[in-house]
């Protein structure tokens, strides 16, 4: 493009910065059609990761082979599996076992279930996710949060001791919806959904729920008989201290040695990493050990209150037991939901922050249908919620599992456990779950992580502390809605607000940057560059009209303090403008008009291509795209622009 005199006349040239630069032309993008937009639109939204680009040019043989170890991951590494490997796989898998049946017994009792069902839900799950998962380190069994939602929730409407029947019912229906979620949203492709839940939400929500989860503890800790069912902290130091009557100093004694031995079991695993195995069978231990005290002593008649008889056998089919009608559908459909959710999302971190240390890939997308799928059949074999834990992932990896066999190794032990060992667990004295349930949750207060977010962002910060302390003082769901809802008004905040920057010279080059910023930077008189850094749509460009023409206003103010040259140029810089709507185009037209009126010319930098071919479309007067209102970079702008104000100065004068 070369330069071309603009038809303004400008009597009173600025001191202007001379550059000598080849000028490059503003074009617009390749043509496309509606459909072919759209097309490209939906393969970005919906599959980014281009799932079908594995068939490409593949004979059909190879695709139906590739077709079925997409559905069935398993497949993919099955035909390569060696005696190695499964020695590894066996070892890490009976390892994660002896973590996974005591925690499984607590987590129930967390839930308001019977003890077995937490048994139920280590048995089949792990089995479904072994065949569809696509992680190698996940290792799946219930969980705290989502078990303490669980039970919160559905505890609201339906008491677990006087109808516990319909609250298993409840439970199971829960699993199911949750199931359904879970694996629509991987079907759909809508993974981005659980992209609402930043990283400062969960640090704050799950430190949050770690302390009412260990405070929750204190009944069976203290040996408290009658104990709120509310989650909130005062309810639950009030009941505390208005039972004191019926703290049991055995309850406490052992509850205080066992949780002592936890705590330092897991300190010497952190401090060193080669024994894990310590932190991992420290559980397990304390059930041993408990029960053997419990029984040996006869202490479930001196005030230490026991699991008491458990049922033997394999799960019984539960897809009887769920309610798809009456009054508390709404209920399950609300705790399904939220249980989904939270579940997936903690899942998933899990498995990417192990594919991450192992450098392979986890499908965000089939890890949601697998982890779905798992939890549906769940809900027809007796099972509640489940997803991928991460104490237990780490004590699977640190073990050395090498492939999801290690589940199916977990699976088959804790299927031994129901079919022969249940009446071992008769006298498991309940203060040692309640350790157990405070050793596991512990692990959740990251203290580091959240003053790394309070070092980088202040806002992400009160994001985090709102999800702490509305989990603490109002509800688990409560709190996590109220994150979500100001993690959600941040980016409102940032769609409507776009951040502009007024741009200088940095002196000897062609360079333009922020002039708070960079202070080596210069105005360049008569020129006003600003840079916007977002994309324009009905959500902003009124506030960016505004702001525009404010920017202008203190521009011209303050060069008639100095009485300097007037302004000639407004120059919008737009590399980070990545999209525009018919508001956007609306909002140029209303600057053009505007600047005219002021004798002001409105140039623009760079616009990329959605946006030069919604411009190009709407400029039937062709105002925008004149070549001396169109530059590839600001250094060409203000270049050109500055020797089209010379040349009509020096014709001025003659």
């Amino acid at each position: 493009m070369e330069p071309n005199s603009t038809d303004i006349q400008h009597p009173h040239p600025p001191t202007c910065l001379e550059i000598t630069m080849e000028v490059h032309k503003v074009v617009p993008p390749p043509h496309k059609s509606t459909i072919q937009k759209l097309k490209t639109w939906l393969k970005e939204t919906f599959f980014p990761d281009d799932p079908l680009r594995q068939f490409k040019g593949q004979p059909t043989r190879k695709k139906w082979i590739l077709a079925v170890q997409y559905i069935f991951p398993i497949l993919q590494w099955v035909p390569n599996y060696s005696l190695k490997l499964f020695k590894s796989d066996v070892v890490s898998g009976l390892t994660i076992a002896s973590l996974a049946i005591p925690q499984g017994i607590s987590y129930a009792k967390l839930a308001s279930l019977p003890p077995i069902v937490g048994l139920y839900s280590s048995f089949v799950p792990p089995l479904v996710y072994a065949v569809l998962g696509s992680s190698r380190d996940l290792a799946v069994g219930p969980v705290s949060i989502a078990s303490l939602i669980l039970g919160s929730m559905l505890s609201l409407e339906v008491s677990p001791t006087n109808d516990p029947v319909l609250f298993l019912q409840l439970a199971f229906t829960t699993t199911f919806f949750a199931g359904f979620f879970q694996a629509s949203l991987g079907f759909l492709r809508l993974g981005f959904i659980i992209d609402f839940l930043s990283k400062a939400t969960l640090i704050g929500f799950m430190a949050g729920a770690a302390i009412i989860v260990s405070l929750q503890q204190l009944k069976d800790l203290l040996g408290i008989t009658h104990f709120t069912k509310q989650m909130g902290l005062v309810p639950v130091m009030s009941s505390v201290f208005h039972n004191t009557t019926e703290w049991s100093w055995q309850t406490i004694l052992m509850g205080f040695c066992f949780l002592v031995y936890l705590l330092v079991a897991r300190y010497v695993s952190m401090r060193r990493s080669k024994l894990f195995w310590v932190s991992a069978g420290a559980p397990l231990v304390s059930v041993i050990l408990s029960t053997l005290l419990v029984f040996a002593f006869k202490a479930q008649h001196h005030g230490i209150g026991i699991i008491g008889k458990l049922q033997k056998g394999l799960n019984p089919p539960s897809w009887n037991m769920l309610q798809f009608h009456g009054n508390h559908l709404g209920l399950s459909i609300k705790t399904g939901l939220a249980t989904g959710i939270i579940s997936l999302t903690e899942g998933i971190a899990v498995g990417r922050t192990f594919a991450a240390l192992k450098n392979y890939k986890v499908d965000g997308n089939k890890e949601m249908m697998a982890i779905g799928l798992m939890n549906i059949v769940g809900s027809s074999t007796s099972c509640y919620v489940t997803t991928g834990s991460f104490s237990r992932s780490a004590v699977n990896h640190n073990a050395g599992a090498k492939t999801a066999v290690s589940n199916i190794v977990m699976s088959i032990t804790v299927m031994v456990t129901l079919l022969f060992l249940m009446p071992l667990f008769q006298y498991t004295p309940n203060v040692v779950l309640g350790a157990i349930i405070v050793f596991a949750v512990v692990g959740l207060i990251d203290i580091s992580a959240a003053y790394q977010i309070w070092k980088i962002d202040k806002f992400d910060f009160i994001v985090m502390m709102c999800a702490f302390f509305g989990v603490i003082f109002i509800s688990v769901q409560d709190g996590l809605a109220i994150a979500v809802g100001i993690s959600i008004f941040k980016i409102l905040l940032q769609i409507t607000r776009p951040k502009t920057v007024m741009l200088g010279n940095i002196p000897g080059t062609d360079i333009f940057r922020d002039l708070h910023h960079y202070k080596e930077s210069m105005k360049i008189p008569g020129f006003l560059i600003l840079s916007i850094e977002a994309p324009i749509n009905f959500a902003n460009s009124t506030y960016l009209n505004e702001r525009i023409l404010r920017w202008i206003e203190e521009y011209e103010a303050e060069e008639d303090l100095k009485k300097q040259s007037s302004l000639l140029f407004v120059i919008l810089e737009m590399s980070a403008v990545s999209a525009i709507d018919t508001s956007g185009v609306s909002l140029f037209k209303e600057l053009k008009r505007a600047m005219e009126n002021k004798g002001v010319e409105l140039v623009l930098v760079n616009p990329l291509g959605e946006v030069i071919e919604k411009l190009q479309k709407s400029d039937e007067a062709g105002d925008f795209m004149r070549p001396d209102c169109l530059f590839l970079t600001v250094g060409e702008a203000v270049a050109t622009l500055s020797a089209t104000i010379k040349v009509q100065s020096s014709n001025h004068v003659v």
